[in-house]
């Protein structure tokens, strides 16, 4: 079994998740993540994480404060996830499930 750790490339092949839950996956973990970071741990470019933030943050999902020259970023656990099939759970218990209920938010 060919099992990715963070920093290491993706298997080819698919995901269960999107790169917009990955990202939130990261910052669940770790809020003050750089675009670098997570471009590294994601598997795709800083440009492509850019547009995903900027895609969560017009949704209402994440937000962000200026700390110095850092971001932190907050994500909103109530949010229902998006496709019609998942709308009755939120962004929380995703991220509850992912990381065990064990997030840094």
């Amino acid at each position: 079994m060919n099992a990715n750790l963070p920093g290491q490339p993706v298997s080819a092949g698919f995901t269960y998740l999107s790169n917009h839950a990955h990202i939130l996956v990261c910052l669940a973990g770790d809020p003050e993540l750089r675009l670098r970071d997570l471009a590294d741990r994601v598997g795709i470019t800083e440009r492509a994480v850019q547009r995903i933030i900027s895609d969560l943050e017009a949704a209402g999902v994440l937000s962000h404060d200026r700390e110095g020259r850092r971001n932190r970023y907050r994500i909103t656990k109530s949010a229902s996830l998006r496709h019609p099939l998942e709308a009755h759970c939120t962004v929380g218990g995703l991220l509850d499930w992912v990381h065990g209920g064990k997030t840094k938010e």
